[in-house]
């Protein structure tokens, strides 16, 4: 015998036509516009307020919401004293009994420009080609609050109920979401009691279901710097005397990594993978295979009449997962007191300096490896060198609590509906400082962490790109996992099944 439909269950094909005429018909547009706009967070632009970027960027995303009419809908832009704006929406609930509040969560900053971008591309002039909008922040994560709102609009336009739902959408994700506690502290009363968090800042393994990330790692950068003289001098006349900057900045970054294998050796850095998370590994592997690894640019020339790729440290499925989501690694992001190549004359430099970005596994404590690193780097420095490692920022990695039945009986659903199969679940190498600060300020609340940040996307990179089929999904699956959750989860049989 057949299960019931509730008649006030939503209809999947529906919810996926609503969001799909809502995505074509303004939201690419939007994002287009927002594309175009160069509102890097304040850790690359330093002069944020006086260029208005950010502003701009968040005064039109406000006008937008204001202009779809939602049904109890209430928003305004939140701003802290010496701190980036925030924007904060609050619907109504509509659903009978509704005890918790779902929270929508996105940001509208971006990472700078970087180089490599096709010659028909850039960071700032928005492209639509083959379903893909190519451009900064479109992706990460500027579409975010377009799909909370369409997801919701998917809600109202079936009247189905739902329990209240507050946004809170940021501008300073980029810059290590510094500024984001304090507005989280000063909103806290109006969160409410938080049992549902939708993240759409996350990425996909695939663009064939819907992915639930389940751990973040954490990160720790700065800056390292080795002074050996004050000035450059002739390398022909010091060299062999005076010991080379860059010579010694290997020594010492070979306290911190095996240059051999990648490995990090300071034991702290690292901890035991969860045994649900290494299950969860496998069973990813299983779908994903080696597209794990080949899904990246990698560089790659003729040898003898033969391609010839570079290669990655593992082919192994399960490993190459477990070493992007659970592994610290260090990268160089960027470097100074070098001339450009052709300026660079026959002198030894008097300093050498990089960026340190370290990914941290998602367990270890941020601020404990920073004070850490910072005396390994610093301490008896070779030849007596002054040795100087600047923090930049710091935050702690993140793993998902364990999953209600409803929820996870939620997520396989949607995925079924909207693609056709189950929800994937993947951990991230990325970070986003929010989620361990909800966790601990909601510790009952369920985490749909997810994203558009699937294969190729290349967020952060050259040739973004917001893959806008797979987005037009997510908004559908984002609006039938809401009208599944329970109006009371905690209420006898509330957890083993949701209301759709």
């Amino acid at each position: 015998m057949n299960a019931r439909v509730p008649p006030d269950a939503l209809v999947p094909q529906q919810a996926l036509a609503d969001a799909s005429a809502q995505w074509d018909g303004d939201i690419l547009r939007q994002l287009t516009d927002y594309i175009r706009i160069p509102a890097k967070s304040p850790l690359f632009d330093a002069d944020w307020q006086a260029h208005g970027h950010i502003d701009t960027v968040l005064r039109n995303a406000a006008q937008w919401v204001q202009e779809q009419k939602v049904a109890g809908l209430r928003l305004e832009v939140v701003r802290l004293p010496g701190r980036t704006p925030v924007l904060f929406f609050e619907i109504d609930a509509t659903l009978a009994g509704a005890r918790q509040t779902v929270l929508m969560y996105g940001h509208l900053d971006k990472q700078p420009e970087f180089t490599g971008w096709r010659n028909d591309l850039g960071p700032w002039t928005p492209k639509y080609e083959d379903g893909k909008l190519y451009g900064r922040g479109g992706a990460d994560d500027g579409y975010a609050v377009y799909a909370s709102i369409a997801a919701v609009q998917a809600l109202k336009k079936q009247g189905v109920p739902h329990p209240r739902i507050v946004g809170l959408i940021e501008t300073c994700e980029e810059s290590g979401s510094r500024d984001l506690l304090p507005y989280v502290d000063a909103l806290r009363c109006r969160l409410g009691d938080v049992g549902l968090v939708v993240c759409l800042d996350s990425g996909a393994g695939n663009y064939d279901q819907l992915w639930l990330t389940t751990s973040l790692r954490g990160m720790a950068s700065g800056m390292l710097k080795v002074e050996v003289l004050t000035e450059g001098v002739h390398s022909g006349d010091a060299s062999g005397l005076v010991p080379s900057s860059f010579r010694i900045m290997r020594q010492v970054l070979d306290r911190l990594e095996d240059s051999a294998t990648g490995r990090l050796l300071p034991a702290s850095f690292h901890c035991d993978v969860p045994a649900d998370r290494l299950a969860q590994a496998r069973a990813t592997a299983d779908i994903l295979g080696d597209e794990i690894y080949k899904r990246f640019p990698w560089a790659h020339y003729d040898c003898g009449g033969a391609t010839t790729f570079a290669l990655p440290t593992t082919t192994d499925p399960v490993q190459a997962l477990l070493n992007r989501t659970w592994a610290p690694t260090l990268s160089v992001t960027g470097a100074d007191g070098f001339p450009a190549l052709q300026d660079a004359g026959n002198v030894l430099r008097p300093y050498t300096a990089f960026k340190l970005s370290l990914r941290l596994p998602p367990l270890v404590d941020a601020a404990g490896a920073v004070q850490e690193l910072k005396a390994l780097l610093e301490d008896n420095a070779p030849y007596q060198a002054r040795v100087t490692f600047e923090a930049a920022g710091a935050a702690t990695g993140w793993n998902a609590p364990s999953t209600a039945p409803w929820f996870e009986q939620a997520l396989h659903a949607a995925s079924r509906a909207q693609f056709g199969a189950s929800c994937g679940y993947i951990g991230q190498g990325g970070t986003i400082p929010l989620m361990n600060m909800l966790s601990e300020g909601f510790p009952r609340a369920q985490m749909m962490v997810c994203g558009v940040l699937g294969p190729r996307s290349n967020a952060h990179g050259p040739n973004e790109f917001l893959h806008v089929p797979y987005a037009k999904r997510l908004t559908a699956a984002v609006a039938q996992v809401i009208a599944s959750m329970p109006a009371d989860p905690a209420a006898p049989g509330a957890q083993d099944a949701g209301r759709a």
